[in-house]
């Protein structure tokens, strides 16, 4: 079953939580400064004024900022992440806090929200670290509303052997050696990622998923498969 499981979700939450203060400096190396770029073609020309979002696994917030910067007008957005120490950093970098942002707390897997409630959710490099990916998926469709869009950016892993082979070359050896030049010794614990990379399915696996309760599924890989930039539309009804 795709997804990190229970016991080694809760030790890459607690690498998570013991990285804040560099989170977003080692993220924007490892990704070759890609991350924001990625972001934006995910979220460009997919989100409407007043539309209601969810930013599920938001972290520091950097989905909803690049929505804020892109949609130049209201948009209602709930910051929704399993650390609480993300989210009350997150609140020192909104200054000032848009009146439509929210917070609150949990897990992909059982979101405290209604059926058809949003109009877009996003996943900014997120979605890997579900607990039951699957079951993750099946939430965010039931939360968005008629026509919502599920966006993912994220690593992706190729069909190609070779491809993913490098790409995991990559994570395993290459990451730790970026993110100790950016952080010292501490950014080491962002090796973790190459663990969830491991549980992480192939592209077309993860489309497969998604094609199960989406109507529609526009799937871009960029650097040779490592990365993927998913608008999965629940419905066109």
């Amino acid at each position: 079953m795709s997804g990190l499981g229970s016991t080694y979700w809760a030790e890459v939450i607690e690498v998570l939580r013991s990285v804040i203060p560099f989170y977003d400096r080692v993220n924007k190396a490892i990704s070759l400064g890609n991350d924001t770029r990625f972001r934006i073609k995910g979220v460009k020309g997919r989100i409407n004024l007043g539309s209601l979002l969810l930013d599920a696994g938001s972290g520091y917030g950097n989905m909803s900022r690049v929505v804020l910067n892109e949609v130049k007008g209201v948009v209602n957005i709930v910051m929704y992440d399993p650390i609480p120490q993300m989210l009350y950093t997150a609140k020192g970098l909104f200054k000032p806090k848009p009146s439509g942002l929210t917070m609150s707390a949990g897990v992909f897997e059982y979101l405290p929200f209604k059926n058809d409630t949003f109009d877009a959710v996003l996943c900014g490099y997120s979605l890997r670290d579900a607990i039951v990916l699957k079951k993750a998926i099946s939430e965010f469709a039931r939360v968005l509303r008629n026509r919502g869009v599920l966006i993912i950016v994220d690593l992706g892993k190729p069909d190609s052997v070779l491809l993913e082979k490098l790409v995991s070359f990559y994570l395993r050896y290459m990451l730790g050696i970026l993110a100790f030049i950016v952080a010292g010794r501490a950014g080491l614990k962002f090796r973790t990622l190459h663990g969830t990379y491991l549980k992480w399915p192939k592209n077309s696996v993860l489309r497969e998923i998604l094609n199960e309760h989406f109507d529609d599924v526009e799937f871009q890989t960029k650097l040779l498969g490592g990365a993927i930039i998913i608008a999965a539309r629940k419905s066109f009804a």
